[in-house]
């Protein structure tokens, strides 16, 4: 790759799917870019299934990577369940959905080892008119033409950026998830669930789930995997308990797989076998160790600074009701790369950014509070 004069020095904090959508595109374009991720051991697991969005197709094709944009299992229709788990509505309308992992790991398999730092826990950031700098929990420092908060819904970044306005609100609900093989589904639930987008809504209750690749992108059946999404209401102090159960800090956002204790994982299966339909109790059943992530709203007022720039849920948090927040990242890091395609101002460029993606990430954000109230949650 050859060396450009007016490449930009990039440092971008968080190394999951929208910091990836970002170093790969801006170490393509020839920028110098180091990625910073707090975990030390990967993301690997950390997440499921993704519904195929035209700006992950856009990025997979910049990026070189246009094969895998066929990576994905075609759900040949969307059916809603009712609650005995007889099929109530049916539509035609085919969707193709990928998997987390097998675009984490392309992803990441593009930017050089060295530029994927992990155990890299940043504190804070600083911004400043010629540089901005990154300040690290082990005391050390780095300064850079360009700093990306790429960092998700608990961002130190977004404090730089937007002070005055950078708490999430949590809206009152949670999904539960879990990604299963299909080949251990039992024989009712994989006749009216696999090759299908199913739905089910009930008082405080939204399910759904859909078909995913294997391991690897395999696609072919029996190999494929199950992805569900059980979205269920629960107080703030409830949310506090269950962090405290699974011995999180309180005020945590999420859990990992295999972080639930035995208890509380038979208690879900028992209260799925009451709230949901036969074949959704079943998947919530094959699943040993379900994960779960509380929802949030947040919008940032601004989406950069001056040597400072917010990506994916750092900047705006988007219910996932949407299936758009892979998207909007991938839609982020495209913009970005697009601003500092020419060289020159770094600050004007982000101006350009801001200016492009702020609106987007509002009508996201409206889009699925609206889809939340027609839910009932």
């Amino acid at each position: 790759m050859a060396v450009r004069a007016d490449r930009t020095r990039v440092g971008i904090v968080g190394g999951s799917l929208g910091g990836l959508f970002a170093s790969v595109l801006l170490h393509r374009a020839g920028h110098d870019v180091t990625l910073f991720e707090r975990s030390a051991t990967g993301l690997e697991r950390r997440g499921a299934g993704l519904v195929a969005q035209q700006e992950i197709f856009e990025l997979l094709t910049t990026v070189g990577r246009a094969q895998d944009v066929n990576v994905g299992v075609v759900a040949t229709e969307r059916i809603t369940l009712d609650r005995s788990g007889r099929v109530a509505s049916r539509d035609p309308s085919p969707q193709t959905q990928i998997s987390w992992d097998h675009v984490y790991e392309v992803l990441r398999a593009l930017l050089p080892a060295d530029r994927y730092r992990l155990g890299s826990h940043a504190l804070r950031v600083q911004d400043g008119d010629d540089a901005a700098g990154i300040h690290f929990a082990d005391g050390s420092h780095e300064d850079f033409d360009l700093v990306v908060g790429a960092d998700g819904l608990g961002s130190v970044v977004r404090k730089t950026v937007a002070p005055a306005d950078h708490r999430n609100r949590y809206v009152g609900y949670v999904t539960w998830r879990g990604l299963v093989p299909e080949s251990i589904l039992s024989a009712d639930a994989g006749d009216v669930l696999l090759g299908r987008f199913a739905f089910y809504n009930g008082p405080g209750v939204h399910m759904l789930g859909y078909p995913v690749p294997g391991v690897g992108g395999d696609l072919r059946p029996g190999f494929r995997r199950y992805n569900w999404v059980w979205y269920r209401s629960l107080s703030d102090r409830g949310l506090t308990q269950l962090m405290q159960d699974v011995g999180r800090p309180p005020r945590s956002f999420s859990t990992a797989p295999g972080e639930l204790p035995t208890a509380l994982r038979d208690r879900l299966v028992e209260e799925a076998a009451h709230v949901l339909p036969p074949p959704f109790a079943d998947v919530v059943d094959a699943e040993s160790e379900p994960f779960m992530q509380a929802i949030y709203d947040y919008v940032a007022p601004r989406m950069a600074g001056s040597r400072v720039a917010l990506l994916g849920d750092a900047a705006a948090v988007v219910r996932p009701h949407t299936a758009m927040g892979a998207a909007k990242a991938a839609g982020d890091a495209l913009a970005l790369a697009a601003a500092l395609r020419h060289g020159g101002d770094v600050s004007a460029a982000l101006a350009a950014y801001n200016a492009q993606r702020l609106p987007v990430a509002q009508a996201i954000s409206r889009y699925g509070q609206q889809l939340a109230q027609s839910l009932l949650l």
